[in-house]
């Protein structure tokens, strides 16, 4: 679902050393670097600056290959030092085969690992994402619009709650108490170039905010991509890799 989701942490060495331990205990390989940044296939970190302001207020949850794994990872996670934000463990609130566990990074967001039946599909590291918005009805509506464009279609609603789903990996909208989402990207994958025209041309001729138009960026060659903000301020890309 994601081509990729990246945070931009206070602090690039202590949230590396973070990251490093969280995915290297589930299993996945060693990420990639420019010194400013560091990617894990489809997660990434980056230093927060004056006009890019860290990332706050994020569930991230990754996937765990077995209850064992998911447990494993919350002791050397723990272990470590890291602030735990809920024991492994079932959570059929979710599903009935659901097994989490829930830490929390640097900057005080919520990582999980995670093992449902679900997880052993597809080759993604993030299995979902849980985003507090602002207003449910005014996000779900953002989102609708870019799912077309993105792979992905809403799949469940709640009081509390939009669920939306890719082929694999899923997000949800989430309105309580707790304190927004702020800061984070999301960059979904399209299959050519056309797409991402079209994604921004749509979103910007509903009134959603510019934050970048269609064009080849720097960071490999045929990296095609475009973005736009979200009603809370998120950015929010559609990307083409359209050659090697």
């Amino acid at each position: 679902m994601f081509d990729h989701v990246t945070i931009r942490v206070s602090d690039l060495a202590t949230s590396r050393r973070f990251y490093e331990l969280a995915l290297a205990t589930l299993g996945f390989a060693e990420p990639t670097s420019d010194g400013h940044f560091f990617e894990w296939h489809d997660f990434s970190i980056s230093q927060a600056g004056d006009d890019r302001p860290v990332t706050r207020n994020l569930h991230v949850a990754f996937v765990g290959q077995s209850r064992d794994a998911v447990a494993g990872w919350w002791q050397a996670m723990t272990g470590a030092g890291h602030r735990d934000d809920g024991e492994p463990g079932p959570r059929p609130q979710y599903s009935p085969d659901y097994y989490g566990a829930f830490v929390l990074d640097p900057d005080g967001n919520s990582v999980e690992a995670v093992h449902h039946g679900g997880t052993g599909e597809g080759d993604n590291h993030v299995d979902h994402l849980w985003i507090r918005v602002r207003n449910l009805a005014e996000s779900s509506r953002f989102y609708e619009l870019v799912g077309p464009f993105g792979g992905f279609r809403l799949v469940g609603e709640r009081p509390w709650g939009r669920q939306f789903r890719g082929k694999t990996r899923s997000f949800v909208l989430v309105r309580d108490d707790r304190p927004l989402t702020e800061n984070v990207h999301l960059a979904f994958p399209a299959a050519d170039n056309a797409i991402v025209d079209e994604f921004h041309r749509s979103l910007v001729a509903t009134g959603y905010d510019d934050n970048g138009p269609p064009g080849e960026r720097h960071y490999h060659p045929g990296y095609y991509g475009a973005f736009v903000l979200d009603p809370d301020g998120n950015n929010v890309e559609v990307v083409c890799h359209n050659r090697d």
